[in-house]
């Protein structure tokens, strides 16, 4: 059975992660075998999906069994569409509650499967590679390479192309690239490569993916949004209570947002952040999708967020110093974090140059909280630097800060290495799948599977007193 191997690194970028991972602090806790294990799963379990799909459903719209009934019935439709064989009943039992968080629902992944390769290859970019581990069609303008004569109906087997080598057009390509599974062409070559303007729609409908997981394209979109569990955490982590000011400093797409002011039952006010001006407009749209009005979205630069002078007007940015009641900072990193991942390309410099951007985010979050109020830093990366030496950092530097307990708490606790005491490290939140990932393991019941095979994910909680 054609298995990925473990997620492609440039050398340099490979090394830094492993001396995180075999730090002195955590050597001298574990073992050298142990924390040479874990570095080793996690480079192997990055580049495979998570075993969960994560739902999140909007219980300010409907009772969370409504939505799980509605799901049933929308994703036996499509199987049906498929012609697949799955009854009714299936469907439905296959659609799990997560035993500790009221929102969320999750349907378990199947893969990596035996599925047999053919004659007649796509390739595709490594993004779009991932997105097929998840559940995704192949789009017309993810397909890099096609056979010459390939035809609408012609069965297919896809490839990623794992180091963005493929020229684009070519009938062939014999560099490195991972198989992820077979499907049917949705479009002529000809129509795909169409030099007049980018064809869009679905290119190959896949058939028998690696990893089977159902596309949730047009599926629900108002009640059923897809989101990574930690990334539902983080939401119920904050804590936002109706009536209150929250600042989403980091907000695009707005995923963290929407669920915010849902939590909320979008009574008060929540502010989104984000320096882009289309992923802005991304966030208005999911919005608007999800029937949310106190959403107010700003397109900024969070870093200049504070107002020198208290008595402005705070309707929009910059703000007067504590003019929030709860700050979310889902901080830009290096998002080592992100799963499948079959590749990057980045450099090692590029992997640390996030660190003084969140400090100067922190800074800003710090000054816009109100005395009493919360703050939550997140990152979906795995390294010290971003993550817990961060947080001995804010710590340090702002002695008004201290760590809070999180509710819930189902990943494990931070990791050894940035010289915090154990009692702090017990405080913080870290998903860390190479604790628990192994490839040959069969699916183990919720909650254990769900809640430790997620994307790496990071998480603390601070009270500003």
């Amino acid at each position: 059975m054609p298995i990925f191997p473990r997620i492609s690194l440039k050398p340099e970028v490979c090394d830094h992660l492993k001396s995180i991972f075999l730090n002195k602090e955590l050597l001298a806790a574990v073992g050298h075998q142990e924390a040479e294990s874990r570095f080793q799963r996690l480079l192997m379990c990055l580049s495979h999906p998570p075993s969960y799909t994560c739902v999140r459903a909007s219980t300010h719209l409907a009772p969370l069994e409504d939505i799980r009934q509605k799901l049933g019935e929308e994703l036996k439709r499509q199987q049906q569409q498929q012609m697949c064989s799955s009854s009714p009943e299936d469907v439905y039992a296959q659609i799990l509650p997560h035993p500790h968080i009221p929102d969320v629902l999750l349907l378990p992944v199947d893969g990596p499967r035996p599925v047999q390769q053919l004659s007649s290859e796509v390739v595709v970019g490594a993004q779009c590679g991932n997105a097929v581990l998840r559940g995704a069609h192949v789009f017309a303008p993810g397909i890099i390479a096609s056979p010459k004569y390939m035809k609408a109906g012609d069965l297919v087997s896809v490839f990623s192309d794992t180091e963005g080598k493929c020229t684009r057009g070519a009938t062939s390509f014999q560099g490195l690239k991972v198989f992820v599974g077979n499907g049917v062409a949705e479009m002529d070559r000809s129509s795909i490569f169409c030099t007049d303007e980018p064809k869009k729609g679905i290119g190959v409908r896949m058939t028998e993916p690696l990893y089977q997981s159902p596309s949730f394209d047009g599926v629900l979109p108002s009640l059923a949004f897809l989101q990574n569990l930690p990334s539902v955490v983080v939401g119920h982590v904050l804590g936002p209570r109706p009536g209150e000011r929250v600042l989403d400093m980091c907000a695009a797409p707005g995923g963290k947002t929407c669920h915010i002011a849902a939590l909320m039952g979008d009574q008060g006010e929540v502010v989104a952040l984000d320096r882009i001006r289309n992923k802005i407009d991304r966030i208005g749209q999911n919005a608007q999708m999800l029937h949310l009005h106190s959403i107010k979205v700003y397109c900024f630069n969070s870093t200049q967020a504070v107002s020198s002078d208290p008595s402005q007007d705070s309707e929009g940015p910059p703000f007067p110093p504590e003019s929030f009641d709860r700050v979310l900072l889902d901080a830009p990193c290096s998002g080592l974090g992100q799963r499948p991942n079959m590749a990057s390309t980045w450099s090692l410099k590029e992997i640390c140059s996030y660190q003084p951007l969140q400090r100067k985010l922190i800074q800003a979050a710090v000054r816009l909280l109100r005395k009493g109020g919360v703050l939550v830093y997140s990152t979906c990366t795995v390294t010290l630097a971003e993550n817990e030496e961060q947080v001995a950092w804010a710590l340090r530097t702002f002695p008004c800060l201290t760590l809070q307990p999180q509710e819930p708490h189902i990943g494990a606790e931070g990791m050894l290495g940035a010289g915090l005491s154990p009692e702090q490290l017990r405080l913080l939140q870290r998903f860390s799948p190479e604790l628990n990932w192994d490839q040959t393991e069969s699916a183990v019941p919720l909650p254990h599977r769900a809640n430790t095979d997620t994307i790496g994910f990071f998480i603390a909680k601070f009270l500003k007193h």
